[in-house]
Formats: C-alpha cells, structure tokens, sequence
C-alpha cells in the first residue's frame, strides 16, 4: 500500500495549479471600460438599423424647409439688426440651425427611458442588472448611444446649410457638440429615471416627457426670439438651462468662444449631468 501511494503521489501532484487570478478594474477605469461596453451593445443594435438614422434627418429637415422661411420673414419684420432691417438667409440660419441642433438631441436624449421600459418589459433589464458594471455607466452608456446618432445628424444638417449661407466653423462647433453630449448625459439618464418610476405605465412615461419637453423648447428661445414675448416668458426662461444651452451653442457655431454664454453654457451643461447621474444612480439603486 505504501509502494502505491509514493507511485501515484506524484501524478497527483503534477496535475495541481493555483487558481488563475481574476483581475478586475475599479475607479474611473472600470467606468470608462463599462460605459464602453454598454455604449457598444446599445450602439450595435443602431447600426443594424440604419435606416432609422435615414428617417430620423427628415424632421430636422422640415424644420429647416419650412420654419427658417417663416423665421427669415419675421426677422425682416423687424428682428433684425439694429437699425430694424431685415437679415437675410444665410443669417438667419446661422441663428436657427443650432437651435435645431439642440432640438434634435434633445428630442433623442429624452426618449431614452422608451428603450428601457421595453427592456423591463421584455426582463433584458435585469440581466443587465446582474452583470458587475457600474450603475452610473448604465446610465452614461445609453445617453451617449442616443447622442452619437444625433452628433452626425447635427454636423450633416450644418454641412447641408452652407450652400444657402450658412457659415460653419468646425472647431467651435464640435466644442459646441461636445458641450451638448454632457448635457444629453444629464437629459438621458432623468429619462432614465422616469422610466424606472413609470415601469409598466407607458402613458405615465410619454405624459410627463411630452408635458416637460415642449415647454423646455419654447421658453429657451429655440424656434423665435423670446425678446417678442412677454416679460413673464423671458423671467421663465432664465431658470430654464436650456436656455443657456442654445445661447453657448448660437455662440459657437457662430465661431466665438469668449463670450459669456459660453461660461452659462458649460455651467448648465455640468450641472444637468450631475445633477441627472445622481438621480438615475438613486433610481437605479432602488429597483435592485
């Protein structure tokens, strides 16, 4: 007996190893590496579908056609420069292309919550919850996919601009996105939020998005100049940070960066997103 145990003694040694060690990131490494990981899985599932980008260029599009004529007529009603006169088209546009800009990517920022209440729907959300990524990545994750589509619509709508006038300068106007894209980060993720407060409750999600969005638009001064509209309008539209975001984008895309609008912009913009991550963090904690 004691013969067998030294001949198999070795053999069993032989075939024991450690454990391999299972590294894993924390910090700000694992954010961005999670915040990858979502955004590519969300982004994918976009360009399987291109043509939802296609049609999605057609409302800016419209906007374009048919409100900037409107916009250039009123303009020369007596919105122009100093003196009353009228400006011409290409003006025009320089001051109403960003505001459609931050029209679109508002619109596809704040429906994120939609593509998470089909993911509860369907139970896609809490295997994604039972994976180890980072909750705030989650969040940053979907945002940035809803933005990047929108990021390449906004540089085509200005590329299609500048035959009839528009001027585009490249640097400040990618600053201008970039401002945006933080700002959307905030937007997507109380869109986030939202949808988690509504879950099976569609008309709960669609009622509050729909009753906050327009009223965002149109006392920010996106479409038509809130200096024609009353005073109660223009004190509104103060405490509105989108408001700031379309003064910093007309701004920049304008080409300027040392202006105070800029400085608001930035302002609204950090503030949004922080203020946003929080509370779809906080949000996303308690469905755990």
């Amino acid at each position: 007996m004691s013969e067998q145990t030294r001949t198999t003694a070795p053999a069993v040694a032989s075939t024991t190893h450690e454990a391999p060690r299972i590294v894993t990131r924390t910090g700000p490494g694992k954010f961005f590496a999670d915040t990858g990981a979502v955004f590519t899985r969300e982004i994918l599932l976009v360009l399987r579908d291109p043509f939802t980008l296609i049609f999605s260029l057609l409302q800016p599009l419209i906007f374009l056609g048919l409100f900037g004529p409107l916009l250039t007529g009123t303009f020369g009603g007596g919105f122009g420069g100093p003196g009353g006169e009228g400006l011409t088209t290409g003006e025009t546009l320089q001051w109403f292309v960003p505001g459609v800009i931050v029209m679109i990517s508002l619109f596809g920022t704040s429906m994120t919550g939609s593509n998470l209440l089909y993911e509860i729907m369907t139970g896609s959300y809490e295997r994604v919850l039972a994976t180890p990524l980072d909750r705030s990545a989650i969040l940053v994750g979907r945002a940035l996919k809803e933005f990047a589509p929108l990021l390449v619509q906004g540089l085509l709508i200005a590329v299609v601009c500048i035959p009839f006038g528009f001027t585009f300068h490249v640097v400040p106007a990618l600053v201008g996105l970039v401002l945006l894209g933080i700002f959307g980060i905030g937007v997507g993720a109380f869109s986030h939020a939202l949808a988690l407060a509504a879950k099976n409750r569609e008309w709960l999600f669609w009622g509050v998005q729909q009753s906050l969005l327009f009223p965002l638009l149109i006392l920010s001064g996106m479409m038509l100049p809130l200096e024609a509209g009353p005073s109660w309008m223009q004190t509104a539209a103060k405490f509105n940070p989108l408001t700031y975001m379309v003064d910093a984008e007309r701004v920049l895309f304008a080409g300027t960066f040392d202006d105070p609008a800029v400085l608001w912009g930035v302002v609204a913009a950090a503030a949004t997103c922080a203020v946003g991550v929080a509370v779809g963090i906080r949000s996303t904690r308690r469905t755990v």
